[in-house]
């Protein structure tokens, strides 16, 4: 994690000081759960003149047969890129999008076959279209989704696995997921649509009481954990990690 992360990159928020030791200590506890989830934690060396280079996800999309990294929305993040492209082309085949395409990783919500892409401040009609041509030979369909409040489409929704969307309805408009059934973040909770799905567990903030009943209420596994000085970064449990599921063997 970058020692600069208090200088992060914000459209939402207001500036608020973090606390770096206690973000390190919180990112750390965020790897152990995954890592006690059967994930194999990979990290990449800390870039201290980038302070937003802990939200790795938005560098890239790794899907089961490539990995897309593409310009980033905010130019100031671009030296990102490099680094996590190439931890990723060790384990998949990389492809590069090209300007005028402006894409973050947080904007890509895969669901199956189809990824619905955020068109919000970081990425844009050009990134989708070259998106779709990219992936047309892997049968993917590409969904561009208007935004309206949210930095990134996964700060709006997140998909909870099966036929299931968690979303915050004043950020997207859940008509998008034709044939998904969308579950309503509560109203008072509007940051508690992101969430991270491991196979068996959903990861989500703690401050979100009442979303999180309603999930445990129908059946889901609900892992909470601190997350308070990365939340003033605009930062969530899907954008701390990009997860490479094996191939079925």
């Amino acid at each position: 994690m970058s020692s600069t992360l208090g200088r992060c990159e914000l459209t939402y928020l207001p500036r608020q000081p973090i606390d770096i030791a206690l973000a390190r200590r919180q990112h750390g506890a965020y790897e152990a759960l995954l890592a006690s989830l059967g994930f194999e934690i990979v990290r990449l060396p800390p870039l201290d003149d980038q302070p937003d280079a802990v939200f790795v996800e938005d560098a890239a999309i790794a899907l089961d047969e490539l990995a897309v990294v593409a310009p980033m929305g905010a130019e100031s993040r671009s030296a990102e890129s490099e680094t996590v492209a190439t931890e990723l082309a060790r384990h998949l085949p990389v492809t590069h999008l090209s300007p005028p395409a402006r894409l973050d990783g947080g904007d890509v919500l895969r669901v199956e076959r189809r990824l619905f892409v955020g068109q919000s401040r970081r990425t844009n009609t050009a990134a989708a279209d070259q998106l779709a041509r990219v992936l047309a030979p892997y049968h993917y369909d590409v969904v561009p989704v208007p935004l309206d409040g949210a930095l990134h489409l996964k700060s709006a929704c997140s998909y909870l696995g099966g036929s299931s969307i968690l979303a915050n309805p004043a950020w997207v408009d859940p008509s998008i997921f034709d044939g998904l059934e969308t579950i309503a973040a509560d109203a008072g909770e509007p940051w508690s649509a992101s969430v991270l799905r491991t196979d068996e567990t959903l990861v989500m903030p703690v401050g979100f009481p009442r979303t999180a009943r309603r999930l445990r209420a129908r059946g889901w596994s609900v892992a909470e954990i601190d997350l308070s000085e990365l939340r003033k970064a605009e930062g969530g449990p899907t954008c701390l990690s990009i997860l490479l599921r094996q191939p079925a063997t």
